[in-house]
């Protein structure tokens, strides 16, 4: 596997890296995100931080429609979340999902992920995902990912 496609651009939808190798994904929260309070439902900041690691990953060149097109295919999969809930979003807010990969391990990546409010933390997650064959059965790393993410890898303290 030579190449995985070529990195994308800064935008609106893929959000952008920091100089602190940390990825910042804008979200905006919608009426189908909230439960009757019109805070969001707890479920839904997984989505939120889903859309930052992959938009993470995507801006370093790492498309999973690539990944799916290898002579083996390889997908990734969320084995652990830790979330700590801090103060809750609400309808119409905007939001920012920071994403920091901190280690790469021969089949398996893990991240920290904070959702901000005007700079406020409202969640902090810790995230474990792992490659896997379509079968599920784990496989390692390709070297071209691990390359890619390499110069993005930061410290533990999001």
């Amino acid at each position: 596997m030579e190449d995985l496609g070529a990195p994308l651009e800064p935008s609106d939808i893929n959000g952008f890296i920091t100089n602190e190798n940390v990825h910042v994904q804008p979200v905006r929260v919608y009426y189908e995100d909230t439960d009757a309070s019109g805070i969001v439902y707890h479920a839904n900041y997984v989505r939120y931080i889903e859309r930052g690691r992959t938009n993470f990953l995507r801006l370093m060149g790492v498309h999973h429609q690539d990944l799916m097109a290898l002579p083996e295919p390889i997908a990734f999969t969320v084995t652990r979340v830790e979330m700590d809930f801090v103060l809750p979003a609400r309808l119409d807010d905007t939001l920012e999902v920071h994403t920091r990969y901190t280690k790469v391990t021969g089949v398996r990546i893990y991240g920290s992920q904070i959702v901000k409010r005007d700079g406020i933390e409202l969640i902090r997650a810790q995230i474990e995902a792992a490659c896997i064959n379509l079968e599920g059965k784990p496989r390692r790393l390709p070297k071209v990912i691990r390359n890619a993410m390499a110069h993005y890898l930061a410290e533990e303290s999001a």
